[in-house]
């Protein structure tokens, strides 16, 4: 499962935003985080609480922003398609789509006290 790992990465680098700030409590932390990643939102959150306990993420909410996977054609006139599976092949020239979002994995902020 690697959301376990995931959130343990998450946890230390809000610890260092907090210890960088010198602050002993970390609040909240906002990821964002794409389709394309194949995290699953409930053992994220799962793993998070799980792994908070004892550190200065302790009592930190987490909010995660999941963003949608979007391509587009070069063939077709750089028209972007909304993906609703992971089907990568233009549905008009059959050509290879590329990926404009939905692949990220970032902590946009770390709220602390």
């Amino acid at each position: 499962m690697h959301e376990a790992a995931i959130a343990q990465s998450v946890i230390e680098i809000a610890e260092g935003v907090a210890r960088q700030r010198g602050s002993a409590n970390v609040r909240k932390i906002k990821l964002r985080i794409g389709e394309f990643r194949g995290v699953v939102g409930e053992a994220l959150e799962f793993s998070f609480q799980a792994l908070k306990k004892g550190t200065l993420a302790e009592n930190a909410e987490l909010e995660v922003e999941t963003i949608r996977l979007r391509v587009e054609c070069l063939n077709c006139a750089g028209i972007e398609v909304a993906m609703d599976d992971f089907n990568l092949l233009c549905p008009g020239c059959g050509e290879l789509l590329n990926i404009t979002a939905g692949r990220e994995m970032q902590v946009e902020y770390v709220e602390i006290d």
